[in-house]
């Protein structure tokens, strides 16, 4: 098992290295000068030369990657020495003037937040109707889940989360302005829960529309098997077959999706954050995208969805393994 886990370890980290080359080769070949851009609307040849020194840009690429290199290691000093970002350090966003390492760890709470209250809502909801479908299945239950499943995959997130911003807002359930301020559950836990409940419930339902029918399907699938049979031939509830022996089993391909979905979110809810005010990271990588070009931030942003993608993409790995017996790593 742990021989496993450091093979793993050692090609996510090689993957890291190559996700992070390809971002700085995608930033330099942009036909945009993030430079011109940082000093404004009077623009001097001398006033963009100086901003490409204090941007580092005015090094070859590679040398700018050696830089990112060091820094992850020793750390490194910025802005002509005047800044300096400890170890492991993403770099230095001259537009906000924060070392990249601080200013996502200040956002990543947010992102966590969303993502877990989604993620636990899509499956408690997801796993429940899709339980109920197959043992109700062609029954009214049954009809009512795969009515749930047509609605909730066709309608877009965006859609659904202005419908929901708006409706909150004219029922004075949300507050527009403070909407999106960050606020720590453990402070205030009423004011954390109205300010995420509805951009949780946005991510969830297509998500959870999706493991319905997922749900559905291998419990379904699993109830033909063998070991099913033996099980209710000795007169076994059809309760207890479904929870205790079908569900295990019906378990492995929900959880494998689960993780690697849920790793892919705490990348990033653009759309949702955006729809939400939630300043998160997804919010700061389309900034850093569409308005200043801050390669630090996405590279910093690309690296850590890449990273949690990679982390629950094994995790699951090793957690296939003790729901299916059948499953050995090596």
């Amino acid at each position: 098992m742990l021989k496993y886990i450091g093979k793993r370890a050692m090609a996510n980290g090689l993957i890291l290295v190559a996700i992070s080359m390809i971002t700085y080769l995608i930033f330099w070949a942009l036909p945009v000068n993030p430079a011109s851009i940082s000093c404004g609307t009077h623009c001097t040849p001398q006033k963009i030369a100086a901003n490409e020194h204090l941007l580092g840009l005015d090094v070859p690429i590679w040398v700018q990657y050696g830089r990112f290199v060091k820094g992850l290691v020793v750390g490194a000093n910025y802005a002509d020495g005047q800044v300096h970002c400890s170890a492991p350090s993403l770099g230095y966003s001259v537009p906000t003037n924060t070392c990249v390492t601080t200013l996502l760890a200040q956002k990543f709470p947010v992102t966590l937040s969303l993502a877990i209250g989604a993620f636990i809502l899509w499956m408690l909801i997801g796993m429940s109707m899709g339980i109920v479908a197959a043992r109700y299945r062609g029954r009214w239950p049954d009809k009512a889940a795969n009515a749930f499943v047509l609605t909730g995959t066709s309608l877009p997130t965006f859609l659904l989360g202005l419908l929901l911003l708006i409706g909150a807002t004219l029922a004075h359930w949300i507050d527009p302005i403070t909407q999106g301020l960050w606020v720590a559950p453990w402070s205030d836990p009423i004011g954390f829960f109205k300010n995420f409940i509805f951009a949780w419930i946005t991510l969830a339902i297509t998500s959870a529309a999706i493991y319905t029918r997922l749900t559905r399907g291998s419990v379904i699938e699993t109830s033909s098997e063998d070991f099913i049979r033996t099980a209710r031939a000795k007169g076994v509830s059809e309760w207890r077959i479904l929870l205790k022996h079908n569900l295990r089993t019906s378990l492995a391909p929900i959880i494998s999706q689960a993780g690697l979905d849920f790793g892919g979110l705490l990348g990033g809810a653009v759309i949702t954050e955006k729809v939400f005010n939630l300043q998160g990271l997804g919010n700061v990588a389309i900034t850093a995208v569409l308005q200043t070009y801050d390669l630090p931030i996405l590279v910093g942003t690309t690296l850590i969805a890449a990273a949690f993608y990679l982390v629950f993409n094994l995790i699951v790995d090793v957690a296939y393994s003790f729901l299916d017996p059948r499953v050995r790593i090596s």
